[in-house]
């Protein structure tokens, strides 16, 4: 898990050699909820990178891939909404270091 203000946490890792980001709130994150997004090519390697989040499937895949690959919390902020992750948490195929970190910060979302 990144943390400036904590350098001795134990780091949990998204993939070998990244730390998984975690927003410090989830308050803090106020993406959207409806419509049809569009992810950065950083974000989503696909060719296909628009998501109806409408569609229950797509929105999970979206977060799994924003949740992955963040490395900045303005992504987290801009893509994700905080109550709308507290929903979807359990459905969510995630690397296990990406989940132990959220986890870890965040009760509510172990507490699911």
């Amino acid at each position: 898990m990144q943390d400036e203000t904590d350098p001795g946490r134990v780091a949990f890792l998204a993939r070998p050699h990244r730390p998984a980001l975690v927003s410090r709130t989830l308050t803090e994150l106020r993406g959207p909820v409806r419509g049809v997004v569009e992810l950065p090519q950083r974000l989503m390697w696909n060719p296909r990178r628009d998501f109806d989040l409408d569609n229950p499937d797509l929105l999970l895949w979206m977060y799994e891939n924003v949740l992955r690959e963040a490395i900045r919390l303005e992504e987290l902020r801009r893509w994700v909404n905080g109550r709308r992750l507290v929903r979807v948490w359990p459905e969510l195929n995630l690397p296990r270091g990406v989940r132990l970190a959220w986890e870890a910060r965040h009760q509510q979302l172990r507490l699911r």
